[in-house]
């Protein structure tokens, strides 16, 4: 399976772009199986943290109205080379993910 996440994490100055795709079906209950003809269950995201060396700086909840391998950008003031950005998520379904980067 490839990476669950990617996180990017540009400097310029005290100002950090933040930029992460994470791969996640994002289901939004809608859909039928076009073989069975059966509803897709509903498999999104719901709840989103970033963190700046370990202080939460974004916390987001989203629906399931969110598109399929969410972009998500940011940027944040007060970055220095070193610091380490942590992105964590849970879904619906009980399953996370998490993932670091360290600002160079």
């Amino acid at each position: 399976m490839a990476d669950p996440m990617r996180i990017r994490v540009i400097r310029k100055g005290n100002v950090a772009d933040v930029k992460m795709l994470i791969f996640h079906p994002m289901e939004t209950g809608y859909r039928t199986h076009p073989a069975t003809g059966e509803i897709v269950p509903k498999h999104f995201i719901q709840t989103l943290r970033a963190t700046h060396n370990g202080v939460t700086v974004l916390e987001v909840e989203w629906s399931r109205s969110i598109s399929r391998n969410p972009f998500l950008h940011f940027r944040l003031h007060g970055a220095i080379a070193g610091d380490k950005i942590g992105i964590a998520w849970q879904d619906n379904f009980g399953k996370s993910g998490n993932g670091e980067a360290t600002i160079k």
